[in-house]
């Protein structure tokens, strides 16, 4: 009786994990996202934080206070932001604070990943360091 209990708890353990993580593909990927969190950090309540990925390998954004352009690319499950340029100018400290580590974050993507209908960041070792969630448009 316990063999077939932890068999099927196995099962269901398994099938659960399945569902809630999934590899990232392009045509995901493209659209709006708003940063809630960036190194285990939430973001300010209505900040403008956010990327948007196009068709074309095109990234843009906002930092929380300067919006910013650059590129990205999606190969062999490696996915990598390089944001090219950023407007300078001033916010209050904290917007400022938020802002410089997103920029600081951005280069360090290596991958991505969906759990329950976000989309996770990850650096080289796997560990997230942003998470967003999609905005409608």
């Amino acid at each position: 009786m316990i063999k077939h209990f932890l068999s099927a708890a196995a099962v269901i353990f398994s099938l659960s994990a399945c569902q809630s993580t999934s590899e990232i593909e392009t045509e995901t990927l493209i659209g709006q996202w708003h940063i809630e969190s960036v190194l285990s950090q939430p973001t300010i309540d209505y900040s403008p934080a956010k990327l948007v990925f196009d068709e074309q390998g095109k990234l843009v954004g906002n930092t929380s206070c300067n919006p910013f352009m650059g590129q990205y690319t999606l190969k062999n499950d490696v996915l990598t932001l390089n944001p090219a340029a950023s407007t300078r100018k001033a916010c209050i400290e904290a917007l400022m604070t938020q802002e410089k580590n997103v920029m600081q974050t951005l280069p360090k993507v290596h991958g991505a990943k969906f759990i329950r209908s976000r989309l996770l960041l990850v650096n080289e070792e796997g560990e997230t360091i942003m998470v967003l969630s999609r905005l409608t448009q």
